[in-house]
């Protein structure tokens, strides 16, 4: 039987760990969520020689003295013990900074391998580092990788047993001389005292002692009220007092800061040598990141990945719609419509109309999330961030609300979870009501049969394009009422690293477009399919037989084809909108008559709520239901654009774009703002945006027309 060795991957941001652990165990990776909390936990196992590696890669963390929710779910994992290895990833190109955390790390005395990733752009970079000094110096193993090569990964591995197998030892993460001696002498008097409550802690001495010199809460809070305190406070004291001294300063979080610093700085001294001189500026950045050129570019590039998502995209979706009507025919051939006609209006309009009409989009959703990965694999979409930090101040945002929004073009739902970056709440709360006008991936179908529907074929690119624009434009603009009203205050300053330009790497823009096309083809077989289901009922019955029967004896006696058609028509729309959905939708219609909806329309954006691609899984069931396909008319948007005028059209996508989001980022929203009247607000504000815009679509339609 094999051994299982549990791994812990920790790390600064943009040091490669996601890519390091799919070059590890080859992308087979699973993505969920830490114990009680939102916080998300990416997980891998693997085999190697007579080993099972059980890989678990936490967020990444500048500092276990953060305050955001990573920082302290990491710190809390890692103090746990709940591993056998912990393995802290660096950036070989940005030791200094990344030793930062390895040296709090190390005070944690765990057994430990440093992993420094990148090596072979640091070659490039003329970085010559001794693997094995570090390794002497710190009293740990140090291993150079690269997880985009692919190379030394054996020996990292071999590393990881060799630790695995050894006894514990201690490292050599050494103070100053002023520190070291003040630990001593706390040492020497726990040692003395022998204390239940000291060994009750289950740490060894040293961490105790450097603890209590940090003025660490958790620990105090466990010993104030013991009777060892009582001769312990004084000790501490007088260290501290003698500390201010030498230090010059009665900051204690400056001291150990401080500390961090040159115990980075003096390793980097002793084991990396920089053989060329470093260019403080890339030259791509003096036309990227120009203050005049810098966002035009990015406009530019967002323009070309929406022209290239409806263009391409607009081949297989074709495809894919065709291969949908010709199975729905087969459907009725095969069963036999006459005999069965539920179950053949169940398989044919419930399940693949409406499954159907959201996997057409799956071509549009991967291309678009391909050139969104390009763009952050590169380093260049934390440049944007940077680029946008001063508009967003002036509408009342936060820099990292960028990190939020720019995720929500993917998912409300991580966007949602990335806000708690924010340490201000009312930035936090701000941030949250502005996320969900970033128009996410479940949007996309929506747009592309609505652009499909009604632009002219050259222009369908750029009225998408318009449209990610126009609600990033009404997100700041909401954001700067929001400011001034409900969320007032002067926003923080915002401070971010801005990672260095590097090739994409294709088996992590693979591996992320592979997981989002899994996704929604799995919510497309699953929560879609569903919910296609309820609305074929819901539209299909009460089934009344008895209209049924009289409008069937009409159209036998019916004389001319087109009168047929036209009693078959008219006995499909009665049926429809007696139905139960027919009798909901005529029931909120009145809500939405002023901007020229039908019940179909609004039964769409009600189901809408659920989760937006159920929009087009709806009208695909009502639009498809009891009529004739053929091949003039096997899209949904060529039904739309003989049912809906484009002014209507117009209405429903800007509606569409602001209401509510999904049931799901809902229920995230609610955890992260802390209560059902966060979501009642979030609701009536959508709500009266969407309305709003959409209203005002239609008087300027009227006015430009």
């Amino acid at each position: 039987m094999k051994k299982i060795i549990k791994i812990v991957l920790i790390g600064q941001p943009n040091v490669g760990k996601s890519l390091l652990i799919n070059a590890l165990s080859g992308a087979d990776m699973k993505v969920g969520n830490f114990s009680g909390v939102t916080v998300e936990k990416a997980q891998a196992k693997m085999s190697y020689k007579d080993y099972e590696l059980e890989i678990i890669d936490l967020p990444g963390t500048y500092s276990l003295e953060g305050y955001s929710q990573e920082e302290k779910i990491s710190k809390s994992f890692i103090e746990s013990g709940e591993y056998d290895v912990l393995v802290n990833v660096l950036d070989s190109t940005n030791l200094e900074r990344n030793l930062l955390l390895s040296a709090q790390l190390l005070e944690k005395n765990k057994k430990t391998i440093l992993a420094l990733n990148m090596s072979d752009e640091a070659k490039k970079e003329g970085i010559d580092i001794n693997y094995a000094g570090m390794s002497e110096l710190l009293g740990v193993d140090v291993i150079g990788v690269s997880a985009h090569k692919k190379e030394n990964l054996p020996a990292l591995l071999d590393a990881i047993i060799s630790v695995f197998e050894a006894g514990k030892r201690a490292n050599k993460r050494i103070f100053s001389d002023e520190i070291e001696n003040e630990i001593s002498l706390l040492k020497d008097f726990l040692e003395q005292k022998d204390d239940e409550n000291i060994k009750a802690l289950n740490l060894s001495l040293q961490e105790i002692s450097i603890l209590l010199l940090k003025g660490e809460n958790e620990l105090y809070q466990k010993l104030h009220n013991k009777a060892i305190w009582l001769e312990l406070a004084p000790l501490l004291n007088e260290a501290k007092n003698r500390l201010y001294v030498q230090f010059e300063t009665k900051s204690i979080k400056h001291i150990f800061a401080s500390e961090l610093n040159a115990f980075a700085n003096g390793i980097c001294a002793e084991c990396v040598k920089y053989t060329k001189t470093a260019k403080t500026v890339h030259k791509a950045d003096k036309i990227l990141m120009n203050r005049f050129l810098g966002i035009p570019i990015f406009l530019f590039f967002m323009w070309v990945i929406f022209q290239l998502t409806f263009s391409l995209g607009q081949y297989p979706m074709d495809w894919i719609e065709s291969g949908v009507s010709a199975l729905q025919e087969s459907v009725k051939t095969i069963i036999n419509e006459e005999k069965n006609p539920e179950f053949v209006s169940l398989i044919s309009d419930g399940i693949i109309g409406g499954v159907g009409a959201v996997l057409s989009f799956l071509p549009n959703i991967v291309i678009l999330f391909f050139g969104i990965s390009l763009l952050e694999t590169t380093g260049y979409m934390a440049r944007v961030a940077y680029l946008l930090d001063g508009i967003f101040h002036r509408f009342g945002l936060h820099g990292k609300s960028f990190i939020a929004i720019v995720t929500g073009f993917g998912c409300s739902v991580p966007a949602f979870m990335a806000a708690r970056t924010l340490k201000n709440p009312k930035d936090r709360l701000l941030t949250l009501f502005v996320t969900p006008f970033a128009q996410c991936g479940a949007k996309l179908p929506v747009f592309v049969l609505f652009c499909s529907a009604f632009a002219p074929e050259d222009q369908a690119g750029n009225w998408l394009f318009y449209i990610y624009i126009f609600g990033a434009l009404m997100g700041l603009v909401c954001a700067k009422i929001l400011r001034l009203t409900a969320f007032r205050g002067v926003d923080e300053p915002f401070v971010m690293e801005l990672p260095k330009y590097r090739m994409p790497n294709w088996s992590l823009v693979w591996f992320s477009i592979y997981n989002k096309a899994k996704m929604y083809i799995k919510k497309a077989g699953t929560f879609i399919l569903a919910a296609s289901v309820l609305i074929w009922w819901a539209q299909t019955y009460p089934y009344n037989e008895q209209i049924r029967a009289d409008f069937d004896s009409k159209i036998e006696l019916a004389t001319s084809d087109e009168a047929k058609d036209e009693l078959e028509t008219t006995k499909q729309n009665y049926l429809l909108e007696h139905s139960y959905l027919g009798t909901l939708g005529r029931f909120i219609s009145p809500i939405f008559a002023p901007l020229g909806f039908e019940w179909r329309e609004s039964v769409s954006l009600l189901t809408g709520l659920a989760a937006k691609e159920v929009v087009v899984a709806t009208m695909g069931v009502l639009y498809s239901a009891g009529t004739e396909l053929d091949e003039t008319s096997t899209a949904l948007s060529a039904k739309l654009k003989e049912a809906m005028s484009e002014q209507t059209a117009l209405a429903f996508i800007l509606f569409a774009m602001f209401y509510n989001p999904c049931l799901a980022a809902t229920m995230v929203f609610r955890r992260e703002a802390g209560g059902w009247r966060y979501v009642a607000w979030l609701f009536i504000f959508t709500f009266v945006v969407a309305y709003i815009c959409a209203f005002g679509g239609i008087l300027a339609y009227k006015f430009f027309t």
